[in-house]
């Protein structure tokens, strides 16, 4: 289902430190389906000095969408209660170490 040239449909970016991520909807050929794409884009400094950029992406369709929701909010909340004991999320910004070269 797949493809280079799919039609964007929508985008959503959230910065998160050095990360951004992208959900993006895409159309299938025809305009017939749609898609969900989530890419975590991170900026990194290579030993020349230059910024490069990590992408990683998933592709999420319709039929799993459920699913994943319920997957990730199990995660979020497992998290929650047994590893913060029900202490609320704190949002602060990322504090990231440069790599050491």
């Amino acid at each position: 289902m797949y493809r280079e040239d799919a039609e964007d449909v929508y985008s959503k970016p959230v910065r998160a430190g050095k990360r951004t991520y992208f959900f993006d909807v895409k159309a299938t050929r025809g305009n017939k389906d749609f898609y969900l794409t989530i890419t975590e884009s991170k900026r990194r400094q290579e030993r020349d000095g230059n910024f490069v950029f990590d992408k990683h992406k998933i592709f999420l369709y319709k039929e799993d969408f459920e699913k994943f929701k319920d997957g990730l909010n199990d995660a979020i909340e497992y998290i929650k209660v047994q590893c913060l004991h029900g202490a609320p999320i704190v949002e602060h910004e990322h504090v990231e170490r440069e790599e050491e070269f």
